[in-house]
């Protein structure tokens, strides 16, 4: 079941705020069973896993980096190691992902960080017309056509897939 949001959690009013500087409404849904995982998020969403963006954040040679991965796909840490031009791909710590990103790990949303990081996008998530992202929180999301998510993210769109 999902809920409009009223009123706005902290994190979610600071990526709406972000959408807005980009040029962009978005309208964050909530759904209090959680969106933890990509297959719980197209669940509650009534989408495919595929339109789940999963917010995926790795140190590639110490240096924090940002992955938007379809959710039906695998991350392949030595490619994005090669797109961010180092050799070494490790996961961070729950904390380190707050410290870069300021919110939480499974509610990374593709804008409005703490700091700016580099973003890498699957360039699977271009062949929907809409996906869903985290909007702050591990309950909150919101749609966003893949063209303005990687124009707002100011993402490098490249091959992250495993095979």
């Amino acid at each position: 079941m999902t809920e409009l949001l009223e009123p706005l959690h902290p994190n979610v009013a600071l990526v709406v705020a972000a959408a807005a500087e980009a040029g962009l409404t978005i309208t964050p849904r909530r759904f209090p069973e959680g969106t933890k995982t990509a297959a719980d998020a197209a669940a509650a969403i009534g989408v495919t896993v595929g339109q789940i963006v999963k917010s995926l954040i790795f140190a590639v040679d110490e240096r924090i980096v940002l992955a938007y991965v379809s959710g039906s796909n695998l991350l392949d840490e030595k490619q994005l190691a090669r797109a961010a031009g180092g050799t070494k791909c490790k996961r961070v710590d729950a904390d380190a992902v707050r410290s870069a990103t300021g919110f939480p790990i499974g509610g990374v949303p593709p804008f409005g960080h703490s700091s700016p990081l580099p973003i890498f996008i699957d360039p699977d998530l271009l062949q929907y017309d809409e996906v869903w992202a985290a909007a702050g929180t591990w309950n909150d999301v919101f749609a966003i056509a893949p063209d303005d998510l990687v124009r707002a993210s100011a993402g490098t769109v490249t091959d992250l897939k495993r095979t």
